[in-house]
C-alpha cells in the first residue's frame, strides 16, 4: 500500500451545510462482495456496487444527529484505524421502533448515512456498527424529549465509503446524490428500502 499523497485541494466555498438527514440499517453478514472504483492496486475509497443486501431499513431524521469519524494514528505502533461515530435520536416511542432498537443494540448492522448536502457513505463496511450508547427516554414534562438515543461505532482500517456512480455525460466518478443512485449501488429497487 502507497503512503503517498495523490493530488492537492483548494479552499472550498462557505456554501456547505452540516448534519445527517436519513440513515439505512443493513443486516450484518448481506454484504457479499464490494466493488471500488478505480483498479488495482490502488482501488479508490468510494464504492459502486454491493451485492448481497436484500433490504435497506431507512429511518428519517430531524435535530440532534451526526456522524463524526475520528482518526486514531500511533507511529509507535505502526497503526492507523478510523473511529466512525454516529448519533441519532429517533422521536416518540412506539411498538416497532422498540422492538428494532434492541435488534440494532443486540447486532452490528452496516449503516448507509445519507448528509444534508446529499452525500451518502457507508459505516461499518468490515465491522457493522455496534450500539455503544443508548437510551429509551419519556421525559417529565409536557414539552420534553420522548423517544430512543443511540450512538454507534465503527472502528475500521478506512474511513466510511463514500457511495458513487460514474457520470454518464462527463465519465468521471460522482458521489450518488439520491435514493435512485443509491439503490443502483446495492442492485435493488425503490421498493427495496423500508420506512415503516
Amino acid at each position: 500500500m502507497s503512503c503517498l499523497i495523490g493530488n492537492g485541494r483548494l479552499e472550498a466555498c462557505k456554501d456547505s451545510i452540516s448534519g445527517i438527514s436519513n440513515i439505512f440499517f443493513i443486516n450484518f453478514g448481506e454484504i457479499d462482495t464490494v466493488t471500488y472504483s478505480g483498479t488495482a492496486p490502488d482501488l479508490g475509497d468510494d464504492i459502486q456496487g454491493i451485492t448481497g443486501v436484500t433490504k435497506l431499513y431507512k429511518y428519517e431524521l430531524k435535530g440532534a444527529n451526526g456522524f463524526d469519524q475520528n482518526i486514531l494514528s500511533s507511529r509507535a505502533n505502526g497503526t492507523t484505524v478510523f473511529e466512525q461515530m454516529l448519533t441519532v435520536q429517533f422521536k416518540r416511542q412506539d411498538i416497532k421502533t422498540h422492538k428494532n432498537i434492541k435488534f440494532i443494540a443486540y447486532g452490528r448492522p452496516y449503516v448507509v448515512v445519507q448528509s444534508r448536502t446529499n452525500e451518502f457513505f457507508l459505516m461499518g463496511l468490515n465491522e457493522g456498527a455496534d450500539v455503544e450508547s443508548g437510551s429509551v427516554n419519556s421525559g417529565v414534562e409536557y414539552t420534553d424529549y420522548n423517544g430512543y438515543n443511540l450512538v454507534l461505532k465503527s472502528t475500521e482500517q478506512r474511513p466510511a465509503n463514500y457511495l458513487s456512480v460514474t457520470d454518464a455525460v462527463t465519465g468521471e466518478d460522482r458521489p450518488i446524490k439520491d435514493e435512485t443512485e443509491l439503490v443502483d449501488v446495492f442492485g435493488l429497487t425503490i421498493t427495496d428500502i423500508v420506512t415503516t
